[in-house]
Parts: structure tokens; C-alpha cells; sequence
């Protein structure tokens, strides 16, 4: 079976069941930590989908992984999810859900590259050209510092980039001359 049509299927069960009980966002906020904590220790993974690994570690792995306090609605998530022995899905699941509820409530991710590490005042400056190019959208922003664009800065917003880096202007520059324009 394709990995994606489970943890897709189960996502999207999730979702709909946190619309009917008003706890979309508070389960999301509980993907986005679950998601954070699967990239951050990719052992994590290997211990849910470890056959080896007690049903009942699994479930304190889960829960931990989203953070003190998950709610009922999240717990009852990962019960199902056990009980039907899909935790290797887990992660691809959280990721799954993220998605879902972002396109459901028009949230952009925005990423915001710079060459050296820029201040408060910048960095409003540069959300608000976001903002103005995107009407009736939410923004959830990351920054990056990356000294290899060697000024300016890149956007991206979910998958449209805007390159104003001097390292993009350089690779312009050498596609232009080699193609003679």
C-alpha cells in the first residue's frame, strides 16, 4: 500500500473529528511539536516503529513528543493510532495534518533567508512585503541565516521564492553569459 494514503486517511479523520470538537488548533499546535521532535531526534522514529518497543512506551513516547499538557482529543488520537498498529505512520501522519489544517485555515509558511542575522525592525519590514503580497493569509515565518547568499535576502512562501540574494544576482549574471543574453 502507498505510505502516504494511510497517514493522509488517518489526518484527515483527525482533522475532521477536531473540527467537530473544536480542538483543530490545539491538536495542531500538537503536530507542529510532534513533527519538531521527529526531525530533531530521528531515533524517535525507530523507537515507535520498533516491534520490540511496548505499546505502552510507544504512547509515552507520543504523548511527550507533543509537549506537557496534550489534551484529550490528541491521547485518544494516539490510542487509535496504536491500537490499529500504525504508529510507523506517525510522523508521516503529524506531517499529513499539518497540511490539512494549514490549507483548511490559509496559513503560509514563510522562510526568510538572510546572509548575517538581521534585527526586529528588518525583519518587520520584510514581513510586512509579505503581507501585502498576500492578502487573507496567515504567516507562519522561520528565519535562516546562510552567509553563502552573501547579502540581500530570499522569501520563500510555501513553494514561490523570491531571490533578492547577491549570490542569486551572481548566478543570473554567469547563466546570462554563458547563454549569450
Amino acid at each position: 500500500m502507498i505510505s502516504g494514503l494511510i497517514p493522509h486517511r488517518y489526518a484527515k479523520a483527525l482533522y475532521k473529528y477536531a473540527v467537530e470538537t473544536k480542538s483543530a488548533e490545539s491538536i495542531y499546535g500538537y503536530m507542529k511539536k510532534v513533527t519538531e521532535a521527529f526531525m530533531a531526534d530521528k531515533e524517535l522514529e525507530k523507537a515507535v516503529s520498533n516491534p520490540f518497543v511496548s505499546v505502552a512506551d510507544k504512547r509515552k513516547l507520543l504523548m511527550a513528543a507533543a509537549g506537557a499538557g496534550a489534551d484529550d482529543a490528541y491521547a485518544r488520537f494516539v490510542t487509535l493510532v496504536l491500537d490499529h498498529n500504525r504508529e510507523e505512520f506517525f510522523f508521516l501522519m503529524a506531517l499529513a495534518y499539518r497540511d490539512i489544517y494549514r490549507k483548511e485555515n490559509n496559513i503560509s509558511q514563510v522562510r526568510v533567508t538572510t546572509a548575517v542575522e538581521m534585527d526586529d525592525t528588518e525583519m518587520k519590514r520584510l514581513h510586512k512585503v509579505v503581507e501585502d503580497c498576500y492578502r487573507n493569509t496567515s504567516f507562519e515565518y522561520s528565519r535562516e541565516v546562510n552567509p553563502d547568499i552573501i547579502g540581500g535576502f530570499i522569501i520563500d512562501v510555501d513553494s514561490t521564492r523570491l531571490d533578492a540574494s547577491i549570490s542569486g544576482e551572481l548566478e543570473q549574471l554567469r547563466q546570462n553569459l554563458l547563454t549569450g543574453n
